[in-house]
């Protein structure tokens, strides 16, 4: 059996990156992939659905070095969805993690980069470690 996603969208925190027991780095951070409509009365609709995206190894290195919030990416991996009740007692929620094995980035919003970030990569700059392995 096989699984693949892709998803572009705009990152929602910068990259964290750690290492597990073994020495091996890994990275996180969030994606928000937006959807646009106009409705049948002519309003527009939008929904953001969230994504969790985790980079092993080599990978994980690259995107700790340049993932920012704001930038425009396109993740390719394998999706594991899980649900679980929040502590808050409400309505049950999703979870959508996407273990990448390709990040490509897209564009960087330098509206969205804090008066203290330099300027991140260009909208055609892909370093060759965000090749997939």
């Amino acid at each position: 059996m096989y699984n693949k996603t892709v998803i572009v969208g705009n990152v929602g925190r910068d990259a964290e990156m750690r290492y597990t027991q073994d020495g091996v780095a890994v990275t996180s951070f969030s994606v928000a992939a937006n959807r646009k409509w106009n409705n049948a009365d002519g309003s527009k609709g939008e929904k953001a659905t969230w994504f969790k995206v985790t980079a092993w190894r080599k990978l994980a290195e690259t995107c700790n070095q340049y993932v920012k919030k704001g930038m425009l990416v396109l993740v390719e991996g394998e999706i594991d969805a899980s649900a679980y009740l929040p502590k808050d007692g409400g309505d049950p929620r999703a979870s959508l993690e996407l273990t990448a094995r390709e990040v490509k980035f897209l564009k960087w919003n330098d509206d969205n980069a804090g008066d203290n970030q330099s300027s991140g990569p260009s909208a055609d700059y892909v370093p060759q470690e965000a090749i997939p392995f």
